[in-house]
C-alpha cells in the first residue's frame, strides 16, 4: 500500500483525493451524515464534529483575518474542495490535508463537510500534510523547516529521501534545515513574517543575530544589507602565525555546511576557499582507489 500511496504524493493532492475536480457541498443535512452522498474513492459527507485536528499538522499558525474571508466564502459556495482524512476510531476522523477549511467551516456555521476517506500510515500522514502546504505555499520557513526535521528524526529518512518525498532539491532541504539553528526569537519572526527566508539565512552567520534582526526590521533592510551587515561586524585581529603567515580569517556557517554535505556525498575531504567573487574547491582523496570513484561519480574515465 505504501508504494502506491508514494507515487500519489508525486503527482500531488488530486491523486489521494481522486481527481482534480472541486467538490461543491450542497446544504447541510439535518440528519448526520448523508449516506447517499457517499460516493466511489472514499468521498463522503461526514458531521463536522466527526472530525478532528491532526498533532502532526506542519503548519501551527493561522492568520485569523485569511480565515474570516475563507468562511465568508464558504457561507456563500460551500466547500470547493473535500478535506482529506483518515478513520482513527467510530465517528472518529483524524484529519490529514484541510485543517483551514475545516477551522474556516466551523467559522462559517456548517455542520456537514464533504471528505475523502483514505487509509494512510503516520508517515505518509505527514508527508501529505507537509506537501499540501508546501503546493500552497502556505507554510513558513520555519514550519517548512521543522516538518523536514520531524521526518528525518521520526521516521529515520536522509536529505535525500525528503527531497525525493516533497519535490525539492536537497540544497533546499539542507539550507532550511540550517535555519533551526537560529535562535527561537528569530524564527518567531520568520514564523511571523517579518524576517524572510533570505534575511534568516543571512542572520546565521551573524554574531548576535537576535540584536540584528531587530535593526533589520528597524530599519527595512533588504537581504544584501543583511549580507553585509554580518560581514562588517566586529573585526578580528588576524594573528600571525610562526613563520610570518597569518591566519585565515574563519568560514561563514553557510561555507562549512557545503562543506559538510560535499564530503558526505562524496566520502572523501572537501574544502572550499573564497576568494572575491570566485574560489576553489578542494577534493582530498586517500588512494588511487578513492580518486577512481571521484572519477566515476563525476562521469569521467579513472585510472
Amino acid at each position: 500500500m505504501a508504494k502506491t500511496v508514494r507515487q500519489g504524493l508525486g503527482r500531488g493532492l488530486s491523486a489521494l483525493l481522486g481527481d482534480d475536480r472541486p467538490v461543491i457541498e450542497d446544504q447541510p443535512t439535518e440528519a448526520g451524515v448523508n449516506e447517499a452522498a457517499a460516493a466511489p474513492s472514499g468521498r463522503r459527507r461526514l458531521p463536522i464534529e466527526f472530525l478532528e485536528r491532526n498533532s502532526a499538522q506542519p503548519r501551527y499558525r493561522f492568520d485569523d483575518e485569511a480565515l474570516e474571508e475563507l468562511a465568508l466564502s464558504i457561507k456563500e459556495k460551500g466547500l470547493l474542495q473535500p478535506i482529506l482524512v483518515r478513520e482513527i476510531g467510530p465517528e472518529k476522523f483524524q484529519i490529514v490535508a484541510g485543517e483551514r477549511r475545516w477551522r474556516a467551516a466551523q467559522k462559517a456555521g456548517i455542520h456537514e463537510v464533504p471528505v475523502v476517506v483514505r487509509e494512510l500510515t503516520d508517515t505518509e500522514v505527514l508527508e501529505v500534510a507537509i506537501i499540501e502546504n508546501i503546493q500552497r505555499e502556505d507554510l513558513s520557513a520555519i514550519e517548512e523547516a521543522t516538518a523536514y526535521k520531524r521526518l528525518m528524526d521520526e521516521f529515520g529518512h536522509t536529505q535525500e529521501v525528503v527531497a525525493g518525498i516533497v519535490g525539492k532539491s536537497r540544497s533546499h532541504i539542507t539550507n532550511l534545515l540550517r535555519l533551526l539553528n537560529l535562535p527561537q526569537k528569530v524564527r518567531d519572526l520568520v514564523d511571523e513574517g517579518r524576517l524572510s527566508m533570505g534575511h534568516a539565512r543571512a542572520l546565521l552567520s551573524a554574531d548576535d543575530p537576535i540584536t540584528l534582526a531587530g535593526k533589520v526590521i528597524a530599519e527595512g533592510m533588504s537581504v544584501r544589507q543583511t549580507e553585509a551587515a554580518t560581514k562588517s561586524g566586529p573585526v578580528k585581529r588576524r594573528e600571525p602565525q610562526p613563520g610570518g603567515r597569518v591566519k585565515k580569517a574563519s568560514k561563514d556557517a553557510d561555507t562549512v555546511a557545503l562543506e559538510k554535505d560535499l564530503t558526505a556525498a562524496l566520502s572523501m575531504k572537501v574544502s572550499i576557499d573564497h576568494q572575491g567573487e570566485g574560489g576553489t574547491v578542494t577534493v582530498t582523496y586517500k588512494t588511487l582507489e578513492e580518486l577512481d570513484e571521484l572519477c566515476s561519480k563525476m562521469g569521467v574515465c579513472g585510472f
